[in-house]
This record gives structure tokens, sequence and C-alpha cells, in this order.
């Protein structure tokens, strides 16, 4: 049996993978942390990290970007794989999650999609063609209006795969509205958009001339999240330390 502490417990994600596991075979959550303790979980609830000394195979976490730094902490003091599925890191946090991955196990994913991670692939294979010959690159991120970070980590993430697969040397732009001049090629654009209940919608377009080839990614329910996340739980329990993404789970 894989026990489980979920680290943000309490919010919309939290309640999913709540769900989720309790009705896995050989998995179960043994413990939940989070800020405000609901009180309608069906396992202990700490309102502070330090106070849970449950013992447990892995950590799944999908919380806030304040409360990741002591989350890492904890993990390596008691020697707790991590699933760290927090996005709006800073460059600060990442060096310090990466460190930590020297000492235990560490997966970090913008996104736990199996579709998202599979497009991240086929980015840089259509980015290493499209750039090259001048097509322009553009993303727009839409979500729900309670997301905290723009643009989203997985905008990011996908930013990062056209990058790579265009060789390097572009550069992010995340607002024109200050300044009015042509369009930079080596640019990537980013836009976010937040409103309603959106769950998660990521458009890729490489303009070029006279035509545009769009890769779109549309989430419809927190379910896949929750899915990639128990797989990665899974994945990681007694794991040895390193830093693994998606992509060592999915192969």
């Amino acid at each position: 049996m894989i026990s489980v502490i979920l680290h943000g417990c309490s919010g919309h994600m939290g309640a999913v993978v709540t769900d989720m596991i309790a009705k896995e075979e050989g998995m179960e959550i043994v413990a939940g942390i989070d800020a405000v303790d609901l009180g309608n979980r069906p396992y202990p609830v700490y309102t502070d990290i330090r106070s849970c000394s449950v013992p447990a195979d892995v950590i799944i976490d999908f919380s806030t970007a304040k409360a990741v730094d002591a989350l890492v902490a904890y993990g390596v003091e008691r020697n707790i794989p991590i699933v760290l599925c927090t996005t709006g890191l800073s460059d600060e946090q990442l060096a310090k999650v990466e460190e930590a991955s020297g000492v235990v196990g560490i997966l970090r994913s913008a996104n736990m999609s199996l579709g998202v991670n599979l497009l991240l692939k086929l980015l840089k294979e259509a980015a290493g063609v499209l750039v090259p010959s001048g097509y322009d690159a553009e993303i727009i991120e839409m979500h729900h209006h309670r997301k905290l970070d723009a643009p989203s980590g997985t905008a990011i993430a996908l930013a990062d795969s056209v990058k790579e697969g265009a060789g390097g040397g572009m550069h992010y732009i995340y607002d024109r509205s200050q300044k009015r001049e042509k369009r930079d090629p080596k640019e990537i654009g980013i836009s976010s958009v937040r409103g309603g209940t959106i769950v998660g919608v990521h458009d890729v377009l490489f303009a070029g001339e006279d035509e545009v080839i769009e890769f779109t990614h549309t989430a419809y329910s927190r379910a896949i999240f929750a899915k990639g996340a128990v797989a990665a739980a899974r994945f990681m329990a007694g794991r040895a330390p390193g830093y693994y993404s998606m992509a060592d789970v999915i192969g």
C-alpha cells in the first residue's frame, strides 16, 4: 500500500485528488496539510506542516507557491519523495527545488496531463521546422478567475519547448501595450485570459505567410491533472533522489 500525504488538501485540486485516490487500489491518503482544515476530509489534516509526523511514501502537492519552501524542507528532513504540482515558483524557489532533489526525489511538472506532456514533445519538432522558416510563435492561455499566477506554468513550459526546438535565441514577450514597434521574429508572445470556470485552454500558434498552424489543448475537468499526479505518485514512491518530470513517468 502506497501511503500519501496530500499537501494543499483543502483546495479544489485537493478535493479531486482525495476522491480519486479513494477509488485507487493499493494507495491511500494518510494525512493532509493545508492552512485551512475544512473538517470534511477522511484523514487527519494538519494546518502546520511541522506538526505532521505521519509516516508516508510520497507527498502530492497542489498548494501555492508561498507554501512550497516549507514543503521542500519537510520532504528533505523526512526523506519523503515529492510530486510537486504547484506552479508560479520563482527562479530562487526553482533553484532550491533542484538543490533539494540531490537529497530526496522530486518530480516537478508545470502540468500533470498526459496530453500536455505529449504536446511538449510535438512542439519541439514543429518549432525546429517552422521557426527557422520564418513562422512567428504565439501562445494564448485561458484559466478560471481564481488562478493566481499569469502566465500559467504550462504556458511557460510550452514556450520553453518552442524555444528549445527552435535552437534557442528566443525571448518571451508578455505585454505589447507599452511599445509600438514591429514584431521581433525572435519573440514568443504569451497572452493570459482569466475568467469564469475555465479549467485550462492552451493554444500555440505558428503564423507564417498565408497559413497558420495551431496546436490546442483543452482541459474539461481537473480530473486529468489528478490522474497524472496519482500516476506520478506511484512512480515516485521509493524513488531515489533526483529531479524527475512527467516525461519519466510516461516514458
